[in-house]
């Protein structure tokens, strides 16, 4: 694994690409997980609750190899643009430097079910924009790796963030991903300085519509579930 993360573009704009992140190899090994029954404590079918076409499914603790790794790798770098963020919105949170420290104060607030997912798309499914919270505990950021290789495996499914800014029409973005490719973003706001300092900012995130084939994505979430 290669991390290098653009954490200026993450904390000015509210989202970054890092760009081979995991290779080919495990991309595939990780959407094959998706029939082991056993490695996952839910398995959600979109259409069923309004959240659109597809499925996906939490993986249980104790999480796969990969999938820890991943999680204690990208946690540290995502707290200090968190902490920067809080720090110019004058919020005194600041989040601890481990996952394992921020992990140990979501249990401590009743959010022990893990959170990190294995999401399926096949021709016609898509993700409605929508924010990933689960309690009060919320990390401001997560991260979504595209694990199928576009073109190849599959075609649309773009993944998509919309802006909602204050007193003014929402802007929307496209984030071009190859396989391996993860893109890091905030998860409910972030900060925009304006003419009268800085404020809030609203983001939800989604999938446009799949065309052709199917795509798998793994979805890392920071906080835990109540």
């Amino acid at each position: 694994m290669t991390l290098s993360l653009d954490t200026d573009l993450l904390a000015g704009r509210g989202f970054c690409v890092a760009k081979g992140l995991i290779d080919p190899a495990e991309c595939q090994a990780l959407a094959a997980l998706w029939p082991e029954k056993s490695a996952f404590r839910k398995h959600i079918v979109m259409q069923r609750h309004g959240y659109g076409q597809g499925e996906y499914q939490y993986f249980t603790y104790p999480l796969p190899k990969p999938v820890e790794r991943l999680r204690q790798a990208l946690y540290p770098p995502l707290a200090a643009v968190a902490n920067r963020w809080n720090e110019v919105l004058g919020k005194d949170e600041r989040f601890p430097a481990t996952l394992g420290g921020w992990l140990r104060e979501c249990h401590a607030a009743g959010q022990t079910r893990p959170t990190p997912l294995l999401l399926k798309y096949e021709a016609g499914d898509y993700n409605c924009l929508h924010r990933d919270l689960y309690g009060e505990m919320v990390f401001p950021m997560q991260a979504t790796v595209l694990l199928s290789a576009p073109g190849r495996d599959f075609e649309g499914g773009e993944f998509m963030l919309v802006e909602q800014r204050p007193r003014m029409q929402s802007r929307g973005e496209v984030v071009p991903l190859a396989q391996g490719d993860a893109v890091l973003f905030a998860v409910n706001e972030r900060p925009n300085k304006g003419a009268r300092g800085w404020h809030r900012t609203a983001m939800r995130h989604g999938v446009s519509s799949l065309r052709r084939g199917r795509r798998f994505t793994l979805g890392l979430i920071f906080h835990d579930a109540a």
